[in-house]
Order: C-alpha cells, then structure tokens, then sequence
C-alpha cells in the first residue's frame, strides 16, 4: 500500500504513482466484486489528478490524495463502482473549472448525478439563522437526497476530513468536530454505518474534549483492531459454547468506541473504565418460545 506521505510534495501524482495507487484498490476492490468496473474507476483517478493538478491540501499533500482515500474508505464498506468514481470525482465541479456537463459526457448521468448530489449537500443553507439546527440540516440531509449512495460519499468525504483535522487551527478542529457530531455522525447511525458513525465520534472526541481523549488512550493501551480481534475470540467462544448447549443463539458483539466509553462514564459517574466490549445475544424464534414457556 501506498503511504499517503509519498506524494506530500507533488503537485500532481505521476502516471507511476496512479499505477501504484490503482493496483492497490483494484486488488481490495476485486475482493468482493470481481466484475467492478476498473477501467472506468481508473479513468475516474486520472481525471480528477489532471483537474486538481497544482491544488494542495491543508496537510501539504497533493490534493488527489483526498478524494483517493475518500475512495478507499467507501470501498472498504464494500461500495458499488458508480460509487467509487463518484469519490474520486466528488470535489471537481465544486474545487476546479471542470463542469458537470463535463462529468456527464465523460463517464455517464449516473456517476454525474452521484457527483451533483455531494455538492449540493455543501450548498444546503435555510432562510434564517434559527433554522440552521443540526436536526434541520440533518432532516433536509436525509429528505432531499435521492439515492443514498450520496450520502455515502459525503460520509466518507468528512471522515477523511476528520482524520486530517490535525493540520487545521484549533477553532476550526472545534468547530469542524461539533458539527460531525450533531450532524454527520447521527446521520451514519440512522443509516447503520457504525463503523463510520464510531470513528466520527471518536475524532470529535479528540478535538471537542481532548482531555478526556488522551486520559482513555493512556487507560485502553490495546488499539482498536487488537480489542476487535479479543471480541471477535469472546464471541466465538460463547457462540460455541451455546451451540454445544445446543441453544439456539446468535452472539453479536464490538469492541466500544472511546465516545461509547465516555458517554457510558458521563451516565454512570464512573472513574474506573469497566467495560471496553459490547455483547448481544439473540434467541432465534424456536430457542425463544422455549425460554419464554419455562418462565411463564
């Protein structure tokens, strides 16, 4: 895989580095849809390096690097090719002299539509100022959108965002950060997203209450992927233990994100973090009948 920091000083990434780029996301692509269409999602990557050549990101970086992780975060939710072009192509009617017409003529009315509906999700505005509430914005967010997958994309695109907030000044982490989190990241939950709707709370966290941030990373040493793997063995081994009982369950579980944590410490009062993984068990219909008959 390519590290972002590489390109960190080009202007505009050469056809090596799209070579590099696109055998890395071909390759996660082609794991769960072989009949992706690659050619047109690499055609999407070289016209969005041509459109935003010479622009740079407040990290310093090439700008292309932002709609190509844009890209990686919708495929690893599994998205559609349309999908993925649309990332890579979201900020150029918007960020370049590019038209959508253009977009249109290029790659077709779908993947247009999908580029048009993003950016007027950055447009949305209301009459007066009492109306801009996080409830108002996320209501016309969710009612004026026509195919969800815009939605996805913008979902994706503040993700990124807020994974590089670090490099913009402490009022605009704030207030970049306050507006995820009433807006954005209960969009994602509405959705089901939580990996997504996790990771956006967790970033606010960081910025909006970086004390309490820090304090949970220095309690929680194991990282996220190595408590998701120790849930991952506790569900197994309950799940097997149930089966052996010959009880007809299904164990769901996750290890919980740092604002879960804190959140669960707010309603509780607690100093101590206690609990760190989420578990569920559900009775299929059968096994629930039986419970319920020997508590009756």
């Amino acid at each position: 895989m390519i590290e972002e920091s590489s390109f960190s000083r080009k202007e505009q990434l050469t056809e090596e580095d799209i070579g590099s780029i696109s055998e890395d996301i071909f390759s996660q692509i082609k794991e769960y849809n072989p009949k992706a269409q690659l050619k047109l999602i690499k055609k999407a990557l070289l016209f969005a390096n041509t459109a935003h050549k010479g622009q740079k990101r407040d990290t310093g970086e090439a700008y292309i690097i932002h709609p190509v992780e844009v890209a990686k975060i919708l495929i690893s939710l599994k998205a559609d090719s349309a999908t993925i072009c649309a990332a890579l192509l979201h900020d150029v009617v918007e960020d370049t002299p590019v038209k959508l017409q253009e977009i249109k003529r290029e790659f077709g009315e779908e993947i247009a539509t999908l580029v048009e509906g993003v950016t007027k999700i950055g447009g949305i505005h209301f009459d007066s100022r009492e109306d801009y509430t996080a409830e108002n914005i996320r209501k016309v967010l969710l009612a004026t959108t026509k195919d969800i997958r815009v939605i996805l994309v913008k979902l994706a695109d503040r993700l990124h965002n807020m994974r590089t907030l670090k490099y913009c000044n402490e009022e605009k982490q704030r207030r970049i950060s306050e507006e995820t989190l009433h807006i954005y990241a209960p969009v994602a939950n509405k959705l089901g997203i939580f990996l997504v709707k996790g990771e956006l709370e967790d970033l606010c966290l960081r910025y909006l209450h970086p004390d309490v941030y820090h304090f949970l990373t220095e309690k929680i040493s194991e990282k996220r992927t190595e408590r998701e793997k120790i849930a991952k063995k506790i569900i197994e081994e309950i799940q097997k233990a149930l089966n052996e009982k010959k009880v007809h369950a299904k164990v769901y579980g996750r290890a919980k994100y740092f604002y879960s944590i804190y959140k669960k410490m707010q309603k509780k009062s607690l100093i101590l973090i206690r609990c760190m993984i989420f578990l569920q068990c559900a009775l299929l219909p059968k096994q629930f009948l039986t419970v319920m008959q020997h508590l009756e």
